[in-house]
């Protein structure tokens, strides 16, 4: 909405919404957590927030709402920073920025995944398949995708907000068992 609200002069919010490589080493740290709250497409958010919808309320349901909105947060964060640090170490665009929630997600699934490995879930919304399984699916598809990009190709996708994501959802899954 704000994308909106801004246009035709998006400056300050591409100042203060977008996460890259160059926004850190400018000192924008804000924008690893202020991204993952931007989104300028309605499909864009409307996506994150459906699915979020989905698998949110079960995994809230059994960790707290506290520790929930913690962990989305903390995803959020890492999965920003691991998009700039992949745009900088791995694509070689210190510049590329990225926003959305697609990282948190990309957390959420992944905890789901292992805390309900066998709950039915949709892939691309048609293709039922036990949750971890289709989170496996998805991780092998962000690094296909990543690959591809780091070869010139590939679709202007967030794979290493996702991955991120994904690596924080494992990383706390792993922390919720110790505990």
């Amino acid at each position: 909405m704000m994308w909106m609200l801004a246009s035709p002069s998006t400056e300050f919010m591409k100042e203060h919404f977008l996460v890259s490589w160059t926004a850190l080493m400018d000192g924008r740290y804000w924008t690893l957590l202020t991204s993952v709250f931007s989104h300028n497409m309605f499909f864009h958010i409307f996506l994150n927030m459906f699915v979020l919808l989905s698998f949110g309320p079960p995994l809230e349901s059994r960790l707290g709402t506290r520790r929930f909105v913690m962990f989305y947060i903390v995803a959020g964060l890492i999965s920003s920073f691991a998009h700039a640090a992949v745009s900088e170490f791995l694509l070689g665009q210190p510049g590329l920025p990225a926003l959305g929630a697609s990282g948190s997600i990309a957390g959420v699934i992944t905890v789901f995944a292992f805390i309900f490995p066998r709950a039915k879930i949709l892939v691309m919304g048609i293709i039922p398949v036990p949750a971890l399984m289709g989170v496996l699916l998805l991780i092998g598809i962000d690094l296909w995708g990543l690959m591809s990009q780091m070869q010139g190709s590939g679709l202007p996708i967030g794979h290493g907000a996702h991955l991120g994501g994904a690596f924080t959802g494992v990383l706390y899954y792993v922390w919720l068992r110790i505990r």
